[in-house]
């Protein structure tokens, strides 16, 4: 079960690292597009910032969940050193617990929000939703489960083992 669990958590969070990825090409294919147009041609397009503002959100909150199974998210190095193994796992699952807390708010809210500002549109871009930007905060929320408790379950502490 927990290896199985762990191949979920590997896709899951592979497949939100590819979305964090294209977001943040997509960002910067869009600022070299922006700067062209502004700089080179003269005609500034100024649904390109509205864009860019948005893919990086959505990399932002896609990118999450790999810093929470890397172990890199929520540290708390200086206990987690002075400690034995046991106020060590202790640590561990203070943290899971308000990690899960803090994503479980992130989605109730944030879907919230998304709904409310589905009657909103993007400035410069008035065809779509603001819906589509606000989605990314329970979508970032809900990639961000499987590797909280994928650190949990299978620690790695990358942040801790390179610090000097």
């Amino acid at each position: 079960m927990k290896s199985l669990f762990l191949t979920l958590e590997r896709w899951t969070t592979a497949i939100a690292m590819a979305g964090a990825c294209a977001m943040l090409a997509i960002s910067a294919s869009l600022g070299m597009f922006q700067i062209l147009m502004r700089f080179v041609l003269e005609q500034p397009a100024e649904w390109t910032e509205v864009l860019i503002r948005f893919s990086l959100i959505w990399m932002v909150f896609l990118a999450i969940p790999m810093a929470f199974r890397q172990g890199a998210m929520v540290s708390v190095d200086v206990l987690y050193r002075w400690s034995p193994p046991r106020i060590r796992r202790f640590l561990d699952w203070a943290v899971a617990i308000a990690a899960l807390t803090l994503v479980g708010i992130i989605i109730w809210w944030g879907f919230d929000y998304a709904q409310r500002g589905s009657v909103q549109t993007m400035a410069g871009l008035e065809s779509i939703s603001m819906f589509w930007a606000y989605i990314a905060l329970p979508v970032g929320g809900l990639f961000c489960i499987p590797g909280i408790i994928g650190n949990l379950i299978d620690p790695k502490r990358l942040e801790l083992e390179t610090a000097q």
